[in-house]
């Protein structure tokens, strides 16, 4: 079973969650930690619905040089943190968590769909993540956050600099020619070169990288199955966290 470190309660007040994100993102270290030999990469996602008040959490773990799935894990979680923008790791956070625990061979790096430090406190999903899991983390945006950047070249592989206040806060990749550029931002223990460059590595066929897409597929998966196995406590019940 993963292990995590503690380092929060999660249900805080909105003011005290800000406060705290400036605190963490001071324990980022941007360096690298991934090993030159990659063995495993994982990907996460977590879909919701909004009428059950559930989130759910698929995290896939990839052979890295074949990209095929070696291991999957998921959680079905109740949410209790409001969509705040901004606070979106304290939504998901917890039911990323609870899929972590599942997880039996671990990765060499983890990557979130979702910001690394390309947040307006420094701290976002991948970010503050890695810091409880103390692995490499690689943040894969589809859209910006906060930040200013020229667009790409339109060949695949042409990235540019995301700035916010006069810093450096990611990278702007083309990962498939003249697709719209996924904005690529470290995590914790991750070079803005290696998020980059494993994002383009993983990249083989879509826009998106391998590991996240797959996990958005199974997050997905995890989702409808649940909700249609409603009122069948063999397949429901079991999978569900509070």
């Amino acid at each position: 079973m993963a292990d995590y470190e503690e380092l929060h309660k999660w249900n805080i007040p909105i003011e005290e969650a800000m406060k705290l994100q400036v605190e963490l993102s001071r324990k980022i270290r941007l360096i690298d930690g991934i090993k030159h030999d990659i063995r495993r990469i994982a990907g996460v996602d977590v879909a919701f619905s909004k009428d059950k008040g559930l989130g759910y959490c698929a995290i896939v773990i990839l052979d890295y040089a074949t990209l095929n799935i070696v291991e999957t894990s998921f959680s079905i979680v109740k949410v209790t943190f409001p969509y705040i923008p901004g606070l979106l790791s304290f939504r998901e956070g917890p039911i990323f968590l609870e899929a972590w625990k599942k997880v039996k061979d671990l990765p060499d790096v983890v990557m979130f769909d979702g910001q690394g430090i390309a947040h307006p406190r420094g701290l976002g999903l991948a970010a503050h993540m890695g810091l409880w899991i103390n692995i490499p983390s690689i943040g894969v945006a589809k859209s910006r956050l906060v930040g200013n950047y020229e667009e790409p070249a339109p060949e695949r592989g042409s990235k540019t600099e995301l700035f916010y206040k006069d810093k450096k806060i990611g990278e702007v990749v083309r990962t498939k020619y003249g697709v719209k550029p996924l904005f690529i931002s470290p995590g914790h223990l991750c070079s803005f070169e290696s998020a980059s460059r494993l994002v383009i590595d993983t990249a083989v066929r879509y826009r998106l990288p391998e590991p996240t897409r797959l996990a958005h597929r199974q997050a997905a998966r995890v989702k409808e199955e649940y909700l249609s196995s409603q009122g069948s406590d063999e397949i429901g019940q079991p999978y569900l966290n509070f």
